[in-house]
């Protein structure tokens, strides 16, 4: 129907995806305020806030200027902003909308208090509180109480909550492993919240939840709000840790076989400039081949996909098509335009990738 390799979306999976998180974080009396990073599109976004999201996050500064320019708020950048170039834009978005942002260092600290005061409107921020991953935040505990008795002398900017990420829960192997971390996400945000109360700092905001801690929100209770994002699609990621099955991924790929040099291989168009080079969670192929789950899509070029088969079990031939769930459905999006909208088997249009290529 349409030139391979193409990425398209089934609006009925992406509904029921949506529908199902913000009921489940609901139900613990979490606020949803999804990560746009995985489908960076407005029209999403706003079907996000419309099923019940009470605002988005955003990675990078130049996303969040493009859902601003899409009529949506509030907005939190989950990103530290460095640098006087962002700054006077983030001064300029602040102006706008309700907007906040997360600090764990005294120099973006202190760069956003002088975007408050240039601008005569505090920057409200949370406290990056390093989850586990070591990707950032500063650590719990007293260097977190010492960190903000720090920044609220600042005249520029608001301490409103705290913030982490425990990016190591993708690597957990089992359901009591995932709990675990899950656990130990709601008590580093809760604990410091606690912590700056009992030294006369009060927050209202404790911001964790990835999509795979979100989906087993009862051990999350008592933090403000998640920010999961990868959920609205899934991914071979989400099927390896448990969260999703085959059926409940709504972002696929089709490709076209171009070659078969010899029974047991074939070669698809559809390369890392269209499935990314990202490996899973767990084991070394690029994507689950749908209704084939036992051919490997073993290795990738730039525009080719390698495939290995039994060929007593299966025949490929030049012109056959094969749908393909990738590894970690957030950077697909960011490679195309546009990805095809279908519900079900029909085709109804195409979702627009507003903040395509907005990464810094």
């Amino acid at each position: 129907m349409f030139t391979t390799p193409y990425v398209y979306v089934d609006l009925d999976k992406v509904e029921k995806n949506i529908k199902n998180m913000i009921s489940r974080l609901n139900s613990k009396g979490i606020e949803h305020w999804p990560h746009i990073k995985s489908h960076k599109s407005v029209e999403l976004a706003k079907k996000q806030l419309e099923y019940g999201a009470k605002g988005i996050t955003c990675a990078k500064l130049s996303e969040a200027e493009v859902m601003a320019e899409g009529g949506i708020q509030p907005i939190l950048i989950a990103y530290p902003i460095i640098g006087e170039e962002k700054l006077n834009r983030l001064g300029k978005l602040a102006k706008k909308i309700d907007i906040r942002t997360t600090v764990d260092s005294l120099p973006v600290a202190e760069g956003l208090s002088t975007v408050g005061e240039t601008i005569g409107k505090k920057i409200e921020v949370l406290i990056e509180i390093d989850g586990g991953s070591h990707r950032g935040g500063v650590q719990p505990g007293q260097a977190t109480l010492d960190f903000a008795r720090e920044i609220i002398k600042l005249p520029g900017i608001q301490l409103v909550g705290v913030f982490t990420y425990v990016g190591q829960i993708y690597g957990c192997q089992t359901e009591e492993e995932i709990k675990q971390e899950t656990r130990l996400e709601a008590q580093i945000l809760l604990k410091a919240k606690e912590l700056l109360k009992a030294n006369g700092i009060e927050v209202t905001v404790t911001s964790g939840g990835s999509t795979v801690s979100s989906f087993h929100a009862e051990e999350l209770e008592g933090i403000s709000q998640s920010r999961a994002g990868n959920y609205i699609f899934g991914d071979m990621n989400a099927i390896h840790v448990g969260v999703y099955t085959e059926s409940d991924c709504a972002l696929k790929v089709r490709s076209t076989v171009i070659s078969v040099p010899l029974p047991g291989y074939a070669t698809i168009d559809a390369g890392t400039k269209t499935l990314t080079s990202d490996l899973s969670c767990r084991g070394n192929t690029y994507g689950l081949l749908v209704s084939h789950p036992d051919i490997q899509l073993f290795k990738l070029n730039e525009e080719h996909g390698y495939l290995s088969y039994d060929p007593k079990l299966h025949t490929l031939h030049v012109g056959d098509q094969v749908e393909i769930i990738p590894n970690h459905c957030c950077v697909i999006p960011n490679l195309y335009d546009s990805i095809y909208s279908f519900r079900g088997e029909e085709h109804i249009g195409s979702l627009k990738i507003d903040a395509r290529g907005k990464n810094y």
